[in-house]
């Protein structure tokens, strides 16, 4: 009786483990169809099969292979980046609200891309200085926070809020001296989060940090069930817990820092999609990550087809990812807690 329990509870994990993986390259392949000229799937398998033999003169290569494809990557690894760090700061810091830009890392990544722009700096090196920055406001962060003993979370958090609020305020500062008929525009429309800029040149600057944070967190997933439980219960299990917490705060800022150099700032992700995941796995964190980047990957992928083919003129993603994220947050809150009744 055992054995058969075993076997079917074996088979059930290798179809879950499967469809977690079918999921984003379905989902990917029907948006690859989908936008302003629309294109059917067996023309797209033919485009990508054709790309692979070396055949690049059709019309349809430029649109799938050039236009869709490097968004749609793009897509999938910031969609599985973000969901990942969110996932592993909600369990890290025991905080069902936090998100990937906790500890300052968005404002100190727009801040670094905010000046690059002033500076007419290319795409790529916008890319850069807004990595560097946002890494430099993380060890802000965590220097602020040292040599605090029991209450480390609590004052890493306050110390990450500080740090964003400062970093903003510097933002605001470089956005009022911005020329207000050139340089402003572009900066926010940064600010506001798209794919439209995407190349595979500028996915390979900035996809390696991100897959390095999502390998770390993926490898020691199972100790976040051990950080989420009192200080007490983690010491007595016997892993360190200041290099434990700092090894995933690390991992998450290179995730977050990579993501907004890259596509600049996408909201609510990070925090929805994570209460999604636990919704279907429970709170155990083996499973919660990997469905979390699947989820998040798939999401995005959704969102930026969305905002390229729903009007004329491209949406930003942080505009969709609250319109669709905030309601569908509420009735989470609504049918799994009760706490807007």
């Amino acid at each position: 009786m055992k054995h058969t329990i075993w076997i079917k509870n074996n088979r059930f994990t290798a179809m879950a483990v499967i469809l977690m993986i079918l999921l984003p390259l379905i989902t990917a392949l029907i948006c690859l169809c989908i936008g302003r000229m629309s294109l059917p799937v067996s023309e797209v398998a033919d485009t990508i099969l054709g790309a692979a033999r070396g055949r690049t003169d059709s019309q349809s290569y430029s649109i799938v292979m050039k236009l869709r494809m490097p968004r749609i990557c793009m897509a999938v690894i910031v969609g599985a980046g973000l969901t990942c760090a969110g996932a592993a700061f909600q369990s890290l810091f025991s905080n069902p609200l936090a998100t990937p830009d906790i500890l300052g890392v968005t404002s100190g990544t727009c801040v670094g891309a905010i000046l690059a722009i002033l500076l007419s700096m290319g795409i790529l090196e916008t890319q850069l200085i807004a990595l560097a920055f946002g890494l430099a406001s993380v060890w802000v962060t965590l220097r602020l926070a040292g040599g605090r003993e029991g209450s480390s979370v609590v004052f890493l958090v306050l110390a990450g809020v500080i740090i964003s609020s400062l970093f903003n305020a510097l933002g605001s500062l470089l956005k009022y001296t911005a020329d207000p008929m050139d340089k402003l525009p572009e900066i926010t429309y940064w600010l506001m989060g798209s794919f439209t800029s995407a190349t595979y040149r500028k996915i390979l600057i900035g996809s390696p940090f991100i897959l390095i944070g999502i390998a770390v967190i993926y490898l020691l997933r199972w100790k976040l069930n051990i950080l989420s439980l009192s200080e007490d219960e983690a010491k007595a299990s016997g892993i360190d817990l200041k290099k434990t917490r700092l090894i995933f705060i690390l991992a998450a800022t290179l995730i977050t820092a990579s993501s907004v150099s890259m596509c600049g700032q996408v909201g609510w992700i990070g925090l929805l999609i994570p209460h999604c995941a636990r919704m279907l796995t429970g709170s155990n964190n083996r499973y919660v990550i990997p469905v979390s980047i699947s989820l998040g990957a798939s999401f995005m992928i959704f969102i930026d087809t969305l905002s390229r083919s729903i009007s004329v003129i491209e949406l930003p993603l942080s505009i969709l990812t609250a319109i669709i994220g905030a309601p569908v947050f509420i009735s989470l809150l609504k049918k799994n807690r009760g706490i807007l009744k």
